[in-house]
């Protein structure tokens, strides 16, 4: 088994420390002499030029993140809809509204940690599809809210629970989906298919808006001309209830989704690939590794088109999993510790998961309360029946996202795997910061249309940067062992400071007004431009794997002398 104290075997390689490594500003150590090899040859594809069986796999991980926007932002009309059909148009008390915008939240932080660790310890293929069943329940829950029944606060305390579940599934899809396509992707294009997955939280909040539109265009007549406003109970059951068809239609490919072959490599403590098969543009199955740790029986793997999708299958009667699998995950948590322990990856760690949480306080801060923006471009709903102003207020929802969010989205795809994630993410935070402060210097005075530009260039460098690529890092820059841990723990604190934001942004805004509040983000976001250069460094290219393989050696040599 591999460990700390182990040395696994490296099949056909040796490298000199010091003739072939560097190291980046950040600390990080590269052994540049394998670049070449660690990357398989696709004929040159453009990487963001995707294949069928990559087209595949980003529809079964995609829809994590298409619900996770969709049902994280449409709480923001379906809090307005509860307004009219459990208080009679008025505000829900504040302790409620901010509680019930954070519970996806709240459940999220816990989601994320433990299917992070779930999916280290037991595997990919056992755990994934379970977040997306609890999901479904959860959502199958809040649409069930008795609101004829209950008091108004009790009916949102129904619906804030049930979000409290529903978020510890949209929190699990973080790691899970994460691990499953870096597991499954080539280095040169690893980026680039994380980018494509986590796009689909922009396409979430834009469908979301136009679901809402729609179905109020249906309800016009029954509300508007007949006046019966009770009828918009309906509305936001349908707008929530509607994402139980993307959810469902992916759970059967989640669930039989198998274990791709880089993970049970590393869980069985044998290389991640040899050279000889990188060179030759595919893997060899794990049985004929050489390793002193491969057992007997073994499994044969099978790679589908650009080694997206990778089957383990037991062969000639082997066992379902071999002794070396199993004896990997004994040593699982006393190798994690040990990892994380050592200061080189406790400060990798703490840069992923700082920089997500002071980027999540921004942008959970605003987007979770949008209310206060479409107030100064007039799209609050203001005036006009009750119809009208909920029309207004998704016609505004949906002018925000189509100009900012899914722009940026798709310029990090186009361009990660040229800029690199750091420098993506550096600029990210201080253009970010630019715009915040001039929102926050200029709140009251900016025109609608010059308010607009600045609000939508804020969400375009949001996820042109670090909304995309804290997501990214910890999936890329951690070995397969540890990779859902970290980036589950990274993730966490990251809706750690969503929470803070969601619940305390109401209260801070009546206590030290909207510009005030807007300040502390910009500080914030500087905060996680100056945590970037110093702690993060470039993973563009970069195999953590044999990154690890590579220390362990050095570790074992080290003790050796």
């Amino acid at each position: 088994m591999s460990g700390p104290g182990a040395s696994p075997p490296l099949h056909g390689s040796s490298i000199d420390d010091s003739d072939t490594a560097r190291t980046d500003p950040s600390g990080y150590h590269h052994p540049t002499s394998r670049l070449g090899a660690w990357e398989i040859e696709d004929n040159g594809r453009l990487p963001f030029i995707l294949s069928v069986a990559e087209i595949k796999l980003l529809a079964i991980a995609g829809v994590g993140f298409f619900l996770d926007a969709y049902d994280l932002f449409i709480i923001n009309p379906v809090s307005t809809m509860l307004q009219y059909r459990l208080y009679g148009g008025k505000q829900i008390p504040a302790g409620l509204q901010g509680v019930l915008k954070a519970s996806a939240n709240i459940g999220a932080l816990f989601g994320q940690f433990g299917f992070g660790l779930a999916a280290d310890y037991f595997g990919r293929r056992a755990v994934y599809g379970k977040e997306l069943m609890i999901i479904i329940f959860a959502t199958i829950m809040c649409i069930s809210d008795p609101t004829n029944d209950l008091k108004p606060d009790n009916a949102i305390a129904w619906l804030i629970s049930w979000r409290i579940v529903l978020g510890f599934g949209i929190g699990g899809d973080y790691p899970m989906s994460a691990s499953v396509a870096t597991d499954r992707s080539k280095v040169r294009r690893r980026g680039v298919m994380l980018a494509y997955i986590f796009s689909n939280q922009g396409w979430g909040s834009f469908v979301g808006a136009i679901v809402v539109m729609f179905v109020l265009l249906c309800y016009k007549h029954v509300m508007e001309t007949k006046g019966e406003v009770s009828k918009v109970d309906g509305v936001w059951r349908i707008v929530v209830g509607l994402s139980l068809v993307p959810a469902f239609g992916t759970l059967y490919h989640r669930l039989t989704l198998p274990e791709a072959t880089r993970f049970e490599r590393a869980s069985a403590g044998q290389p991640v690939e040899d050279e000889e098969a990188l060179k030759n543009g595919h893997s060899r199955p794990i049985s004929e590794v050489p390793s002193e740790k491969a057992a007997k029986g073994g499994f044969e793997t099978s790679s589908s088109e650009d080694g997206a999708i990778a089957a383990a299958e037991p062969v000639n009667g082997g066992a379902p999993r071999s002794r070396a699998l199993i004896a990997g995950k004994k040593a699982h948590w006393r190798e994690a510790f040990h990892y994380f322990s050592q200061w080189r990856h406790a400060k990798h760690l703490i840069g992923t998961a700082s920089c997500w949480f002071f980027l999540d306080i921004a942008f959970y801060g605003i987007n979770l309360n949008q209310n206060v923006v479409l107030q100064e471009i007039h799209f609050d709903g203001s005036s006009g029946n009750v119809w009208h102003r909920l029309w207004k207020i998704a016609l505004g929802n949906l002018i925000i996202t189509g100009l900012g969010f899914v722009p940026g989205y798709y310029a990090t795809i186009l361009t990660i795997e040229y800029l690199g994630r750091r420098w993506i993410q550096i600029q990210g935070f201080i253009l970010e910061s630019l715009f915040l402060g001039v929102l926050a210097g200029k709140f009251h005075e900016l025109s609608t249309v010059a308010f607009i530009i600045n609000f939508s260039l804020l969400q375009f460098f949001f996820n042109f940067g670090a909304n995309a690529t804290t997501f990214n890092y910890p999936a890329e820059l951690f070995p397969t062992k540890f990779r859902a841990t970290a980036h589950g723990f990274s993730a966490a604190c990251g809706k750690g400071g969503a929470v803070i934001s969601s619940i305390g942004f109401n209260a801070l805004s009546k206590d030290i007004g909207t510009p005030s509040v807007l300040w502390i983000f910009f500080g914030c976001t500087m905060a996680g431009a100056v945590i970037t250069v110093l702690t993060l460094p470039e993973v563009k290219g970069i195999d953590p794997d044999l990154v690890y393989e590579e220390e362990l050696r050095q570790d074992a040599a080290a003790r050796g002398m």
